[in-house]
Protein backbone atom coordinates (compact mmCIF):
# COMPACT_ATOMS: atom_id res chain seq x y z
CA UNK A 1 0.00 0.00 0.00
CA UNK A 2 1.28 3.46 -0.96
CA UNK A 3 1.93 5.98 1.92
CA UNK A 4 0.19 8.91 1.40
CA UNK A 5 2.24 12.28 1.06
CA UNK A 6 1.66 14.28 4.46
CA UNK A 7 2.12 17.39 1.97
CA UNK A 8 0.02 16.35 -0.90
CA UNK A 9 -2.86 16.38 2.02
CA UNK A 10 -1.75 19.18 3.73
CA UNK A 11 -2.24 20.83 0.16
CA UNK A 12 -5.53 19.36 -0.19
CA UNK A 13 -6.96 20.21 2.92
CA UNK A 14 -5.91 23.65 2.13
CA UNK A 15 -7.53 23.66 -1.26
CA UNK A 16 -10.53 22.27 -0.15
CA UNK A 17 -10.79 25.27 2.63
CA UNK A 18 -10.42 28.05 -0.01
CA UNK A 19 -13.09 26.66 -2.22
CA UNK A 20 -15.31 26.96 0.80
CA UNK A 21 -14.16 30.07 2.17
CA UNK A 22 -14.11 31.54 -1.77
CA UNK A 23 -18.22 30.26 -1.70
CA UNK A 24 -19.03 31.39 1.51
CA UNK A 25 -17.89 35.19 0.25
CA UNK A 26 -19.67 34.79 -2.88
CA UNK A 27 -23.00 36.38 -3.16
CA UNK A 28 -25.81 34.77 -3.03
CA UNK A 29 -27.82 33.05 -6.58
CA UNK A 30 -30.41 34.49 -7.59
CA UNK A 31 -32.18 31.57 -7.15
CA UNK A 32 -31.59 32.35 -3.29
CA UNK A 33 -33.94 35.17 -3.95
CA UNK A 34 -37.38 33.01 -5.00
CA UNK A 35 -39.14 33.04 -2.07
CA UNK A 36 -39.11 36.83 -2.23
CA UNK A 37 -40.20 37.24 -6.08
CA UNK A 38 -42.82 34.48 -5.26
CA UNK A 39 -44.15 36.61 -2.84
CA UNK A 40 -44.19 39.67 -4.73
CA UNK A 41 -45.62 37.39 -7.49
CA UNK A 42 -48.66 36.29 -5.36
CA UNK A 43 -49.52 40.00 -4.45
CA UNK A 44 -49.93 40.23 -8.02
CA UNK A 45 -52.58 38.16 -8.30
CA UNK A 46 -54.33 39.34 -4.86
CA UNK A 47 -53.82 42.84 -6.00
CA UNK A 48 -53.03 43.14 -9.84
CA UNK A 49 -50.48 46.44 -10.19
CA UNK A 50 -51.60 48.93 -12.88
CA UNK A 51 -50.24 48.45 -16.53
CA UNK A 52 -48.00 51.41 -18.18
CA UNK A 53 -47.04 53.11 -14.97
CA UNK A 54 -43.63 53.28 -13.38
CA UNK A 55 -41.77 50.03 -12.06
CA UNK A 56 -39.66 50.78 -9.53
CA UNK A 57 -36.85 47.65 -9.01
CA UNK A 58 -33.54 47.20 -7.28
CA UNK A 59 -32.68 46.36 -3.96
CA UNK A 60 -33.11 47.39 -0.58
CA UNK A 61 -33.47 51.29 -0.83
CA UNK A 62 -36.41 50.40 -3.26
CA UNK A 63 -38.32 48.09 -1.20
CA UNK A 64 -37.64 49.96 2.40
CA UNK A 65 -39.61 52.98 -0.14
CA UNK A 66 -42.83 52.36 1.47
CA UNK A 67 -44.12 55.97 0.74
CA UNK A 68 -43.56 55.46 -3.41
CA UNK A 69 -47.70 56.73 -3.84
CA UNK A 70 -47.78 59.65 -1.33
CA UNK A 71 -44.54 61.04 -2.65
CA UNK A 72 -45.83 60.10 -6.37
CA UNK A 73 -49.09 61.33 -5.96
CA UNK A 74 -51.43 60.41 -8.89
CA UNK A 75 -48.65 58.52 -10.51
CA UNK A 76 -49.27 54.27 -11.35
CA UNK A 77 -46.03 53.42 -9.23
CA UNK A 78 -45.03 49.64 -8.68
CA UNK A 79 -42.72 48.30 -6.29
CA UNK A 80 -40.20 45.66 -6.95
CA UNK A 81 -37.69 45.89 -4.46
CA UNK A 82 -36.30 43.05 -3.30
CA UNK A 83 -33.34 42.17 -0.67
CA UNK A 84 -29.91 43.13 -0.78
CA UNK A 85 -30.38 42.55 -4.22
CA UNK A 86 -27.87 42.88 -7.07
CA UNK A 87 -28.21 44.22 -10.42
CA UNK A 88 -28.21 41.00 -11.91
CA UNK A 89 -30.93 39.58 -9.68
CA UNK A 90 -33.22 41.96 -11.20
CA UNK A 91 -32.45 41.19 -14.41
CA UNK A 92 -32.40 37.17 -13.55
CA UNK A 93 -36.26 37.72 -12.66
CA UNK A 94 -37.15 40.03 -15.07
CA UNK A 95 -40.30 37.59 -17.13
CA UNK A 96 -41.71 37.57 -13.54
CA UNK A 97 -41.25 41.55 -11.73
CA UNK A 98 -40.85 43.58 -15.10
CA UNK A 99 -41.51 42.35 -18.34
CA UNK A 100 -45.64 41.41 -16.80
CA UNK A 101 -46.45 45.08 -15.72
CA UNK A 102 -45.19 46.73 -19.66
CA UNK A 103 -44.40 49.78 -17.44
CA UNK A 104 -43.06 53.33 -19.41
CA UNK A 105 -40.97 53.95 -17.65
CA UNK A 106 -38.33 51.53 -14.92
CA UNK A 107 -36.39 52.97 -11.90
CA UNK A 108 -34.01 51.26 -10.87
CA UNK A 109 -31.97 51.30 -7.86
CA UNK A 110 -29.56 48.96 -7.70
CA UNK A 111 -25.04 47.98 -7.70
CA UNK A 112 -24.33 49.57 -3.98
CA UNK A 113 -24.75 45.74 -3.10
CA UNK A 114 -22.77 44.59 -5.92
CA UNK A 115 -19.94 47.06 -5.12
CA UNK A 116 -20.25 45.62 -1.58
CA UNK A 117 -19.73 41.70 -2.76
CA UNK A 118 -16.87 42.73 -4.56
CA UNK A 119 -17.85 43.60 -7.90
CA UNK A 120 -15.84 45.88 -10.07
CA UNK A 121 -17.28 49.33 -11.49
CA UNK A 122 -16.53 47.99 -15.02
CA UNK A 123 -18.81 44.79 -13.80
CA UNK A 124 -21.84 46.98 -12.38
CA UNK A 125 -21.40 48.91 -15.41
CA UNK A 126 -21.89 45.66 -17.77
CA UNK A 127 -24.73 44.40 -15.36
CA UNK A 128 -26.84 47.73 -16.03
CA UNK A 129 -26.02 47.36 -19.46
CA UNK A 130 -27.23 43.52 -19.76
CA UNK A 131 -30.39 44.85 -17.64
CA UNK A 132 -31.12 47.50 -20.35
CA UNK A 133 -30.59 45.07 -22.69
CA UNK A 134 -33.08 42.46 -21.29
CA UNK A 135 -35.92 44.53 -21.13
CA UNK A 136 -35.18 45.84 -24.24
CA UNK A 137 -35.84 42.49 -25.59
CA UNK A 138 -39.05 42.36 -24.52
CA UNK A 139 -40.23 45.85 -24.11
CA UNK A 140 -38.11 48.31 -26.70
CA UNK A 141 -40.21 51.40 -26.10
CA UNK A 142 -40.03 51.25 -21.82
CA UNK A 143 -37.34 54.20 -20.90
CA UNK A 144 -35.46 53.33 -17.79
CA UNK A 145 -33.94 55.42 -15.21
CA UNK A 146 -31.14 54.50 -13.19
CA UNK A 147 -30.77 56.03 -9.67
CA UNK A 148 -26.88 56.81 -9.14
CA UNK A 149 -25.17 54.61 -6.14
CA UNK A 150 -25.42 56.22 -3.00
CA UNK A 151 -22.94 57.17 -0.69
CA UNK A 152 -23.49 55.83 2.56
CA UNK A 153 -21.90 55.76 6.17
CA UNK A 154 -21.69 52.33 6.51
CA UNK A 155 -20.40 51.92 3.20
CA UNK A 156 -18.33 55.21 2.98
CA UNK A 157 -14.72 53.50 1.85
CA UNK A 158 -16.23 51.71 -0.72
CA UNK A 159 -17.06 55.26 -2.14
CA UNK A 160 -14.14 55.69 -4.66
CA UNK A 161 -15.58 52.71 -6.87
CA UNK A 162 -19.18 53.09 -5.79
CA UNK A 163 -18.06 56.97 -7.66
CA UNK A 164 -16.70 55.47 -10.64
CA UNK A 165 -19.14 52.90 -11.35
CA UNK A 166 -21.84 56.23 -11.06
CA UNK A 167 -19.41 57.61 -14.15
CA UNK A 168 -19.63 55.13 -16.04
CA UNK A 169 -22.96 54.48 -16.00
CA UNK A 170 -23.85 57.99 -16.50
CA UNK A 171 -21.48 58.08 -19.62
CA UNK A 172 -23.10 54.80 -21.37
CA UNK A 173 -26.44 56.16 -20.57
CA UNK A 174 -25.77 59.10 -22.74
CA UNK A 175 -25.30 56.90 -25.65
CA UNK A 176 -28.31 54.71 -25.26
CA UNK A 177 -31.60 55.77 -26.22
CA UNK A 178 -34.36 56.00 -23.65
CA UNK A 179 -32.06 55.77 -20.78
CA UNK A 180 -31.62 58.49 -17.64
CA UNK A 181 -29.04 58.51 -14.93
CA UNK A 182 -30.39 60.39 -12.00
CA UNK A 183 -28.02 61.93 -9.62
CA UNK A 184 -29.00 61.55 -6.39
CA UNK A 185 -24.92 61.17 -5.26
CA UNK A 186 -24.00 64.96 -4.84
CA UNK A 187 -27.08 66.07 -3.28
CA UNK A 188 -26.30 63.28 -0.53
CA UNK A 189 -22.40 64.52 0.70
CA UNK A 190 -21.84 67.26 2.64
CA UNK A 191 -18.96 70.11 1.52
CA UNK A 192 -16.48 68.16 2.65
CA UNK A 193 -17.47 65.20 0.15
CA UNK A 194 -18.74 62.72 3.09
CA UNK A 195 -22.10 61.19 3.63
CA UNK A 196 -24.69 63.44 5.11
CA UNK A 197 -25.35 61.64 8.10
CA UNK A 198 -28.97 63.05 8.71
CA UNK A 199 -30.08 60.80 5.82
CA UNK A 200 -29.56 57.78 7.03
CA UNK A 201 -31.09 55.16 9.50
CA UNK A 202 -29.62 54.01 12.54
CA UNK A 203 -27.41 51.10 10.54
CA UNK A 204 -26.00 54.25 8.66
CA UNK A 205 -26.67 52.21 5.43
CA UNK A 206 -30.75 52.86 4.56
CA UNK A 207 -32.54 56.57 4.12
CA UNK A 208 -34.56 58.01 6.43
CA UNK A 209 -37.68 60.20 4.87
CA UNK A 210 -35.34 63.10 4.35
CA UNK A 211 -33.38 60.96 2.28
CA UNK A 212 -35.70 59.97 0.42
CA UNK A 213 -36.87 63.06 -0.64
CA UNK A 214 -33.84 64.17 -2.02
CA UNK A 215 -34.63 60.82 -4.48
CA UNK A 216 -38.07 61.90 -5.11
CA UNK A 217 -36.93 66.09 -6.05
CA UNK A 218 -34.86 64.19 -8.24
CA UNK A 219 -37.00 61.89 -10.19
CA UNK A 220 -40.13 64.38 -10.21
CA UNK A 221 -38.45 65.80 -13.48
CA UNK A 222 -37.98 62.37 -15.28
CA UNK A 223 -41.39 61.14 -14.46
CA UNK A 224 -42.69 64.26 -16.29
CA UNK A 225 -40.72 64.02 -19.40
CA UNK A 226 -42.21 60.83 -19.56
CA UNK A 227 -45.55 61.94 -19.55
CA UNK A 228 -46.71 61.32 -15.83
CA UNK A 229 -48.00 64.32 -13.79
CA UNK A 230 -46.68 64.78 -10.66
CA UNK A 231 -48.65 66.86 -8.32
Amino acid sequence: MQKRNPWHAWMLGCLAWFVASAAWALPPPPQSWQPDIDRLVADDSAHPPPQQGVLFVGSSSIRMWTTLAADFPGVPVINRGFGGSAIADSTYYADRIVVPYHPRLIVMYAGDNDIAEGDTPAQVCDAFRTFVARVRRALPETAIAYISIKPSLARAALWPQMREANRMIADGSRKQRGVTFVDVATRMLDAKGKPRAELFRADGLHMDAAGYAIWTQALKPVLARHGFAVH
